[in-house]
């Protein structure tokens, strides 16, 4: 699973960071920053959490 992020798109809202901190966080400019493009297993459960919690819909999932 590849995590997908369209900066333009984001608002820097937070709400992927709040939902896992160990792959999302915010850049200077608060904009989301990618820490891990290819979280492990044991990550997905949240990471999808934080896909579906976007309220801009600047995340996204892939192979």
């Amino acid at each position: 699973m590849k995590v997908l992020v369209d900066r333009g798109k984001c608002q820097g809202y937070g709400n992927c960071v709040v939902a896992e901190p160990r792959v999302f966080d915010l850049h200077d400019d608060g904009l989301v920053e990618l820490l891990v493009d290819e979280p492990p297993e044991e990550l997905r459960a949240q990471v999808k959490h934080a896909v579906r919690d976007c309220p801009a819909r600047a995340l996204g999932l892939g192979d």
